[in-house]
């Protein structure tokens, strides 16, 4: 069964396949010398200066030079590609505090932070903590395990890598516009399962008067853009967590058994092994991320680290009403993240 006129295959620079970018370096924009000199020295300043982390903004950490720069990065990230890699911050030079200010910095120049968790982490820590993922009120990034292909609940997050694993640990990313374009083409009849909701585990963090899951379609298409969220472990969790959340159906799980088989093929993901100070920067609606699993270093100063920013563009796409439950709002700039009642929006320097 051929599917309605609605679903006509996406076109443009966000439909893209890791086999054409795995040999080139183009996505990958390496500091000058003159930026990381402008970046020290706001770094500098805004330490002195004793304002709120929390608060940071591109007036509080001006960057005359590198913020056109990062305004033409946002601008890939909303309608090119979807994804940037900077390479090349020098972490190691720079206290733990001030590897925050400098990411935030840097981040308050593409969006505005959104809380990670029911905690109001507004900056986060991917790394292990020993935790069990079977635990319900534990997400994948707090363990060492593989995650599987995803989004995160925001418009853009980012990764600063700040200490890399003895083994494993690759970042692998992929243009859900180019799968949605490949199960199109190959089972035309599974893409309106894509369009039903299906119930998703909120792992413990339940907005005020919110279900602990919430029910969204994997693609949406609204204003004339095709979006993406994902987050399979999740949905899964949530059937079988929760009696009364709506049971799948054949289509909807055989949409993403072939959904996970296309991510998997090494021609359409890219992979990449972060560095010490790399930047990645991707947009949910359009890429879809993973990781694989890791071994740590024996020494726990050494153990793989990552900071994780959530960030809001006011620029963002419009969204639809169904994004609402999840994102708390559909107003670009002021949506996405974890929201709960008596939050405090915090930036801790270390994992808790």
């Amino acid at each position: 069964m051929a599917p309605s006129g609605s679903f006509a295959p996406v076109t443009g620079p966000s439909v893209w396949y890791g086999s054409d970018l795995q040999q080139r370096s183009d996505w990958i924009r390496q500091f000058s010398g003159a930026e990381l000199a402008e970046l020290d020295s706001a770094v500098r300043a805004f330490k002195a200066s004793g304002a709120a982390l929390a608060a940071i903004s591109p007036q509080a950490f001006p960057l005359p030079d590198l913020g056109p720069a990062l305004a033409d990065i946002l601008g890939e990230l909303l309608e090119g590609r979807g994804f940037a890699m900077l390479r090349g911050f020098p972490v190691e030079r720079y206290s733990r505090e001030e590897q925050a200010i400098a990411y935030m910095g840097i981040g308050a120049h593409l969006g505005r932070p959104r809380s990670q968790n029911a905690k109001g982490h507004l900056l986060g820590h991917v790394k292990d903590l020993g935790l069990d993922i079977s635990d319900p009120k534990v997400r994948y990034y707090q363990t060492r395990r593989k995650l599987e292909y995803h989004t995160d609940s925001v418009d853009v997050v980012g990764l600063l890598c700040l200490k890399t694993a003895k083994a494993g640990g690759e970042s692998f990313i992929a243009s859900s516009m180019a799968i949605y374009n490949e199960i199109l083409k190959r089972r035309p009849d599974l893409v309106p399962a894509l369009f039903e909701p299906y119930p998703t585990d909120r792992r413990g963090e339940v907005p005020e008067g919110m279900k602990p899951w919430f029910d969204m379609p994997i693609y949406h298409r609204h204003a004339g853009r095709l979006s993406c969220i994902y987050a399979r472990q999740y949905i899964e969790s949530a059937q079988a967590l929760f009696a009364e959340a709506r049971r799948l159906t054949r289509a909807q799980v055989e949409a993403m058994d072939l959904m996970d088989g296309l991510l998997n093929d090494p021609q359409i993901h890219l992979s990449m092994a972060f560095l010490p100070g790399d930047m990645q920067f991707l947009h949910n609606h359009q890429i879809l991320h993973s990781r694989s699993d890791f071994e740590n270093w024996p020494e726990p100063a050494r153990h793989r680290h990552l900071l994780r920013l959530w960030l809001a563009p006011p620029g963002g796409r419009p969204l639809p009403e169904v994004f609402a439950p999840r994102y708390g709002s559909v107003a670009p700039g002021e949506r996405g993240g974890i929201v709960v009642t008596g939050m405090t929006p915090k930036v801790p320097l270390e994992a808790e």
